[in-house]
């Protein structure tokens, strides 16, 4: 049983900054918006955190869980959190005592949740609280953290070559990397780590970048331990000013040959359903299409090997144009009878703007059908910007489909059966 904590005492949550990959999930999962970053470390600020432990299961690396006893009036800021390359040891209470307080502001009490502007009456709509923090109930077991920051492993690139169009704005590769005779065993939507080299303004070593695996789990050649990634080149942010992104430009320049510092595997519940007749519905935008990709495949392979009697599979992807969107080519060979494929492009010349939401709606009665199955699993992946319009796209899928939302919901979120995967 824990030792009780003195009123004067914080069990301060923090970040270690050597375990974490920048994947953000804490910051966008956090309730009461208590965690933020800056171009080096995600810290959490102690003086909005409430310990609600939201943050925690959704990381992948477990980053997130780390925690130190300190008085109040010691508190870690944000500020020095910032500037850490790893955790400060804990330092026994007697002793904080003995030292008195530092010259830090004392910790306020934690903040009240943020008060979503909706209409009167109406109850703000949480996308991300219907995702699913567990695996499929026959999801295969997965391999996590084999290899974190302080001990990387190595991949050869067997392979680099781009999957949008050349002569548009938005440069997509598709890499290979070989593991040799390294065991890094992956499944279909799990992601890793790439460590970029060099070091960042402050003269630092880069932080590693987290990518989705476009592979299945018997390598993008099967029988070889390879795996593939989907990487748009980065060169502007999300307001349209120009920066160069340091792994994405790393990774679509290497050549055949190069060697790569990887860590990971990450992740444990964005899983593939594996028992016969399972259903999937596939939702995504750009390259959050890799693990969508990496579950295509694998499905293709099995019932090319008549050892899968499978279920339905739904796509619902989006893009600008056709020319920017990965893999459109090998899209279009898919058999009709193995996959239902329904693509949005939101820029072409001379066309409404249409979004997969839109053709989610518009497939609804397939879609409500699929829905209704206790054998079918939903995977969202792409823009943060997507997850909500989607979430709400399949409410009123479901209620026209006759079903009451919040009953579904429920079940999809306690039965593995929906994960959204959002950046």
């Amino acid at each position: 049983m824990d030792t009780p904590v003195a009123d004067d005492v914080l069990n301060q949550h923090l970040i270690d900054p050597e375990i974490c990959i920048r994947c953000n999930t804490c910051e966008v999962t956090c309730p009461v918006g208590a965690i933020t970053h800056d171009s080096r470390n995600y810290v959490v600020d102690p003086g909005k955190c409430g310990q609600c432990l939201a943050c925690i299961p959704p990381c992948p690396t477990g980053a997130i869980d780390n925690w130190r006893r300190v008085l109040k009036v010691q508190a870690h800021t944000v500020q020095a959190q910032f500037g850490w390359d790893a955790l400060p040891a804990e330092v026994p209470l007697p002793q904080l005592r003995e030292q008195g307080p530092a010259e830090l502001a004392p910790v306020p009490p934690p903040a009240a949740p943020p008060t979503a502007q909706v209409a009167p009456g109406e109850a703000a709509f949480d996308a991300a609280a219907c995702g699913a923090t567990l695996p499929p109930w026959s999801a295969a077991h997965a391999y996590a953290n084999l290899y974190g920051p302080k001990a990387p492993t190595s991949a050869t690139v067997a392979g680099n070559f781009r999957v949008t169009e050349v002569g548009t704005d938005y440069d997509t590769h598709h890499i290979v990397l070989d593991f040799g005779t390294m065991p890094f065993p992956v499944l279909e939507g799990q992601s890793i780590g790439i460590v970029p080299p060099g070091t960042d303004a402050q003269g630092r070593a880069h932080h590693a970048r987290q990518y989705s695996v476009a592979s299945p789990r018997n390598g993008e050649r099967p029988g070889y331990n390879n795996l593939s990634l989907t990487v748009k080149r980065v060169l502007e942010d999300h307001q349209g000013r120009p920066v160069r992104g340091v792994a994405s430009n790393y990774l679509c320049d290497l050549k055949v040959g190069d060697t790569v510092q990887v860590i990971g595997p990450f992740g444990t519940s964005f899983l593939m359903p594996n028992h016969p007749r399972s259903n999937i519905v596939m939702i995504c935008t750009g390259t959050g299409s890799a693990p969508m990709r990496a579950m295509t495949e694998w499905r293709r392979r099995l019932r090319a090997s008549g050892k899968f009697d499978g279920g339905k599979l739904m796509l619902f992807f989006g893009a600008r144009t056709k020319e920017e969107l990965p893999y459109f080519g090998p899209l279009q060979n898919l058999p009709k009878d193995f996959i239902d494929i329904h693509l949005a492009f939101s820029r072409t010349p001379g066309a409404p703007k249409r979004y997969v939401q839109d053709l989610m709606r518009e497939r609804a009665a397939d879609l409500g059908a699929l829905l209704k199955d206790a054998q079918t699993c939903v995977y969202v992946c792409g823009l943060k910007a997507m997850e909500e319009g989607v979430v709400l796209a399949l409410r009123d899928v479901v209620q026209r489909a006759g079903l009451d939302w919040s009953t579904l919901a429920a079940a999809l979120k306690c039965e593995g059966r929906l994960h959204l995967e959002t950046y």
